[in-house]
């Protein structure tokens, strides 16, 4: 793969497919469970694995490597993951439930609460249009590099650059730092 200095097989085999299992799966986990939230990462983490395996005759080795292409994977579960949710609320207010307030935004705000960190943090999140959040969020939670984002999101180099860049200086000042701060 590209960038580890390991050569790895190109999951076209099921049988070399087990070797990119174990070597992602973690870090592909942390990331939906970043996104979403521990109780469902475990569900979808594994769809993103089986969607990879059932599709891997379609992984073009000479598009990037393996890692982007299962974070982008992953990165549309949970966008679908997300439609999902939304549907289910509107139709529960539809029928006079009381719907659940805020929907999947609020559940990622109380996660993040949960865990210790600033509820501005968890707002300036929410503030970011789903483009720009997705771009800061593979990169501050599974640390791929911005060619890497490219490759999962499918978009431009450049495209990558400018969300994130929108999306740190958006996030700065919703905290209030200062833009010499990192």
């Amino acid at each position: 793969m590209k960038g580890t200095g390991t050569v790895r097989p190109e999951p076209r085999q099921a049988d070399d497919f087990a070797v990119h299992y174990d070597e992602h799966f973690t870090d592909v986990h942390r990331y939906i469970a970043g996104r979403l939230g521990r109780d469902v990462a475990d569900d979808i983490a594994a769809d993103t694995f089986v969607i990879a395996l059932r599709q891997r005759h379609r992984f073009d080795p000479e598009r990037g490597s393996v890692r982007p292409w299962l974070f982008g994977i992953a990165t549309k579960l949970v966008a679908q993951h997300r439609r999902q949710e939304s549907r289910r609320y509107r139709a529960l207010a539809r029928v006079g439930r009381e719907a659940v307030d805020g929907g999947h935004e609020e559940q990622v705000v109380n996660w993040v609460r949960a865990e210790g960190m600033q509820p501005r943090l968890a707002k300036a999140l929410r503030s970011l249009n789903r483009d720009q959040r997705d771009v800061l969020l593979l990169s501050a939670l599974s640390e791929l590099s911005n060619q890497e984002i490219s490759e999962a999101l499918g978009v431009p180099y450049g495209t990558v650059t400018s969300r994130l860049s929108r999306a740190r200086a958006k996030v700065k000042a919703a905290l209030g730092e200062d833009s010499d701060e990192r």
